[in-house]
């Protein structure tokens, strides 16, 4: 089990601008993940985007990487619509 107040810590210390509603539901979600959720980030390789995406300027996710932070992809089945 995810310990919440851990994941309370972290995201306060990532995301100092976020308000305690939005710490609170993040961590609420990320707690809340069950084994329908499947870490995929060592497929990286397979998924065939990540290449453009280190080069777009106006990505977020690969503006945080290229300084410094560490992301996880999960992905969840059956997909939902």
């Amino acid at each position: 089990m995810i310990d919440r107040e851990k994941v309370l810590s972290v995201l306060s210390k990532r995301f100092p601008g976020a308000t305690p509603e939005q710490m609170a539901a993040a961590a609420n979600a990320i707690v809340g993940l069950t084994d329908d959720w499947e870490d995929v980030t060592g497929r990286e390789p397979e998924m065939g985007h990540h290449c453009s995406l280190a080069d777009c300027p106006e990505c977020y996710v690969a503006g945080q990487v290229k300084r410094g932070a560490e992301v996880r992809v999960f992905l969840k089945w059956p997909l939902e619509n």
